[in-house]
């Protein structure tokens, strides 16, 4: 394999295959190499359905090097050890280097390691998107009874879900916040996707700070901060992650506030011939333009296709992360996006709120039916969209992401409830009822 390519990707997740698939598109003469550490990568959403759904064959989540080699970009697989800007060249861990006109930086995230004692012991585990330490998690499972989640979030809640449904055990989750999915949703909303989780036994204990963990070599239970002990054949820790950025940083690139590698809205670092996107990037907030904590793949997917775009003419920016989360528990679907009433308010924004609810199929006794349910936010002086959350049918992942698309095009109320959709009798809520744009005809006729 030749030593210097037109561009070099380090990182095959998300964000590395799509940086280098847009770029092969955009840049169809430039030769490409993308190399990444693991032997396989993992499509990150799925990696709590492998705990249940996917158990008899989990290789189904992991993402095919197809996709490269058919586009004729090059994928090498070793640990990159160094970054010199000024000859512009990687070093490998075995040895060498690469040669780079233009450098991407997919480094991704690795999970934060709460100061919790006890947290070396034995079958303590943190959700990483390694398949080996995975499948160390798959095997420890296979022998519990009990088994605490520590943390709420989405991928706490959706593997306490899959843990208990497919295996059958004893799961309880503990949060620190006032209840699970808090940072993304109203209380209310959080209320009934912790429902959800309760019908299907998983115990939930919100308000609690985890103290330590207990046992000799091996992990024997949970010690919350009022004294309570949880038992616990294997301890999941699922607080949230941090960007990789061990290699910028020591090559003298610019770090964000948050710790994150500093980009511009073309995603171009402070190096102009390097560009980083997902995890391991700073995010700054659509709204405000304040760094945020919102790590996602379809944030890292928008990012890698602006950095990808731009290695050799600038053609697009970044308009900030608004933040589009959707999950599914028990039996109802949840979406978010954008910023949530009690989040509009705490940056001082005085809010309206527009809420409706209906059928999703019509009339309501087509077998199936089930009903969606719409929250919008809107700024009360300027009638602009600040967030929505949607509960219902699996049609809701579909309409959070229509949600983004009015928040990033600023839309009104009163825009908004002109909205006109195509309706089925089997696929969509009634046209007159149509929870969207009767939620925002209801904020808009607060307004006048």
């Amino acid at each position: 394999m030749a030593n210097a390519y037109d561009i070099v990707v380090v990182g095959g997740g998300t964000a590395g295959v799509t940086a280098a698939t847009t770029a092969r598109r955009h840049y169809p003469d430039k030769k490409v190499l993308v190399i990444r550490h693991e032997e396989k990568t993992l499509i990150p959403c799925g990696i709590p359905y492998m705990f249940g759904t996917l158990k008899a064959d989990p290789l189904k989540n992991v993402n095919p090097d197809y996709v490269l080699e058919k586009r004729g970009i090059e994928l090498r697989v070793g640990e990159v050890t160094g970054l010199d800007r000024n000859t512009k060249k990687i070093s490998l861990a075995s040895g060498g280097s690469i040669g780079y006109d233009k450098l991407v930086l997919a480094t991704g995230s690795h999970p934060v390691s709460p100061p919790i004692p006890g947290r070396d012991k034995e079958n303590v585990f943190w959700i990483t998107k390694s398949l080996p330490h995975l499948q160390k998690i798959f095997t420890a499972l296979d022998t519990a009874a009990k088994v605490v989640i520590v943390g709420g979030g989405f991928v706490g809640v959706e593997v306490a879900e899959e843990i208990k449904k497919h295996r059958g055990l004893d799961v309880t989750i503990v949060e620190i916040l006032p209840c699970c999915l808090y940072s993304s949703f109203d209380e209310e909303i959080c209320v009934e996707a912790e429902h959800e989780l309760e019908v299907l036994g998983v115990k939930i204990l919100t308000n609690q700070k985890v103290k330590e963990l207990t046992g000799d070599t091996r992990v024997q239970g949970v010690v919350l901060a009022d004294g309570t002990e949880l038992p616990a054949d294997v301890v999941i820790l699922s607080t949230g992650v941090r960007p990789i950025t061990s290699l910028a940083s020591k090559a003298g690139l610019t770090l964000g506030p948050l710790g994150g590698i500093m980009v511009d809205r073309t995603m171009a670092t402070s190096d102009p011939n390097i560009f980083a996107c997902g995890d391991c990037t700073e995010k700054f907030s659509f709204f405000a333009g304040n760094p945020v904590r919102i790590q996602l793949a379809s944030v890292a997917s928008m990012e890698a296709r602006v950095a990808g775009a731009n290695l050799y003419v600038r053609r697009r920016t970044n308009p900030g992360t608004v933040g589009v989360f959707s999950t599914f528990i028990g039996t109802k679907a949840f979406g978010c996006a954008g910023l949530t009433e009690r989040a509009a308010e705490e940056k001082g924004y005085e809010v309206l709120i527009g809420e409706a609810s209906a059928p999703n199929q019509h009339p309501s006794a087509l077998p199936g039916t089930q009903d969606t349910r719409v929250k919008l936010v809107f700024d009360r002086y300027s009638g602009v969209l600040l967030g929505g959350q949607v509960v219902g049918s699996k049609s809701v992942g579909d309409l959070v992401n229509l949600l983004s698309a009015c928040l990033l095009h600023r839309m009104t109320a009163t825009q908004m409830a002109g909205f006109q959709m195509g309706t089925h009798p089997m696929l969509t809520p009634s046209p007159a009822a149509y929870p969207l744009v009767v939620a925002a005809e209801a904020a808009a006729t607060e307004r006048l």
